[in-house]
C-alpha cells in the first residue's frame, strides 16, 4: 500500500497557523486584557556619573576643581515606554546626565548638600517624576585624614 506524502504548503497561500499566532499576539496589545494587572512602576538609576566641578568650601577647592561622582534615582512611576518601547515615552537618562552636568557647571556650590538639593529640585521641575534621589561623592576629599570618599544624599518627592 503506497504511503501518502504530506502536501508541501503553497508559498503564495497565507499560513493559517501563523495567522492564528498573530491573532494570539494581539491579545497582549489589548489594554482591556490588562485588567487586574497594574502597570509596572519604573525607576531609572544612573550610577557613577563622573563630573569635574569647581565645588567646595575652600577657595582652593573651587579654584583647582575636583572630580565628583553622582548617582541618581528617578521614580518615574507608570510610563507608556513599557508598552511602546519609545524613548519619547519615558525619561531619557542620557539627557538627565547632560542636565546634571549643566547644573554642576552653572554655578559654584560650596556644599554637596546644596548641590544635591539643586539637582533634585531641577530634575523634578523638568521631568514628570514622582521622586528623585541624588548622591554626590568626592572620591578624594581635601581633608587631612585618609578617607576613600565623602558623600551626601538628598531625597525629594514631587
Amino acid at each position: 500500500m503506497p504511503t501518502e506524502e504530506p502536501e508541501e504548503p503553497d508559498p503564495h497561500e497565507p499560513d493559517e497557523d501563523l495567522e492564528e499566532e498573530e491573532e494570539d499576539d494581539d491579545e497582549y496589545d489589548d489594554d482591556e486584557d490588562d485588567e487586574g494587572h497594574p502597570e509596572p512602576e519604573v525607576t531609572i538609576e544612573v550610577s557613577g556619573l563622573s563630573l569635574y566641578t569647581h565645588m567646595g568650601v575652600t577657595a582652593a577647592e573651587r579654584e583647582v576643581g575636583q572630580r565628583l561622582i553622582v548617582d541618581l534615582r528617578l521614580d518615574v512611576g507608570e510610563t507608556d515606554a513599557t508598552v511602546t518601547d519609545r524613548i519619547e515615552d519615558t525619561v531619557d537618562y542620557g539627557e538627565v546626565c547632560e542636565f546634571v552636568n549643566l547644573i554642576a557647571q552653572q554655578r559654584e556650590y560650596r556644599t554637596l548638600e546644596r548641590f544635591c538639593t539643586a539637582v533634585a529640585d531641577r530634575l523634578i521641575e523638568r521631568y514628570e517624576v514622582h521622586a528623585v534621589w541624588v548622591k554626590a561623592a568626592k572620591p578624594e576629599p581635601p581633608i587631612p585624614l585618609n578617607v576613600s570618599e565623602v558623600s551626601v544624599e538628598v531625597w525629594r518627592e514631587a
